[in-house]
C-alpha cells in the first residue's frame, strides 16, 4: 500500500496540483494585497473617504461588558457581537473578481502559447486521410 501512495504522489498531475496549489496561495495573498491595500483605498478616494471593511449592520444589541470601539466592526467581531459585515463582502468579492480575471488572463496566455501558430506544418485534411485508407485497401 505504501509502495502505491508513492507511486501515486509521484505521478506528474499530483505534482503539479501542489505546486499549482502553493503558488496559488502565495498569489492570493498578492492579490487580496492589491485590493486592501492599492485598489480599495482608490475607490475610498474616489468616493469620499468610504472604505468598505468598516462597513457593517449590527444584528443584536452590544453587550455591557464591550470594551472597544463601537464603529469597529473587527472590534465588534473580536466580542462576539452580531453583525453583518457587507463591507467586508464586497471587499472579497472585488479580491475574487481580481483574481479571477488574472487566472483568466494567464490560462488565455498558456492557451495561445500551445496553439499552433501559423508556422506549424499543417497535417493531412479528413479527405486526404480517407484517400490515403482507400488507396491502401484497394493495394491489400
Amino acid at each position: 500500500m505504501l509502495t502505491e501512495f508513492r507511486d501515486f504522489i509521484a505521478k506528474g498531475n499530483v505534482l503539479d496540483l501542489a505546486v499549482a496549489v502553493i503558488i496559488g496561495a502565495a498569489f492570493a495573498t498578492i492579490t487580496t494585497s492589491l485590493t486592501g491595500d492599492i485598489i480599495m483605498p482608490m475607490v475610498g478616494a474616489i468616493f469620499g473617504g468610504l472604505d468598505f471593511s468598516s462597513h457593517f449592520t449590527l444584528l443584536g444589541p452590544i453587550p455591557d461588558s464591550f470594551k472597544g470601539d463601537p464603529a469597529s466592526y473587527a472590534d465588534l467581531k473580536k466580542a462576539g457581537v452580531a453583525v453583518l459585515g457587507w463591507g467586508q463582502f464586497i471587499t472579497v468579492l472585488i479580491n475574487f473578481l481580481i483574481l479571477a480575471f488574472i487566472i483568466f488572463l494567464l490560462v488565455r496566455w498558456a492557451n495561445k502559447m500551445t496553439r499552433k501558430g501559423p508556422d506549424a506544418p499543417a497535417g493531412p485534411t479528413e479527405v486526404e486521410l480517407l484517400a490515403e485508407i482507400r488507396d491502401e485497401l484497394k493495394r491489400r
